[in-house]
């Protein structure tokens, strides 16, 4: 079974390993910085708008971030 604790660490790798700064990804999804560093650290997860747009983003596969694959 899949848990949110492991989507969130596959979003955090992601978002780390992007290259981007979290406020230039922040600033392309029209969020806070700070929203995205909840990301990073676990301590929330994206709506699931966000999350579609920020997998178009950073050119990743929600099947991935999802543990679907």
């Amino acid at each position: 079974m899949i848990t949110l604790a492991q989507i969130q660490i596959k979003l955090a790798e992601a978002i780390t390993l992007s290259g981007k700064s979290q406020t230039e990804i922040a600033n392309e999804l029209g969020i806070r910085p700070t929203q995205i560093c909840s990301y990073v650290k676990g301590r929330k997860m994206p709506a699931i708008d966000t999350l579609a747009n920020l997998c178009k983003i950073l050119d990743l596969d929600a099947n991935e971030i999802l543990c679907l694959n």
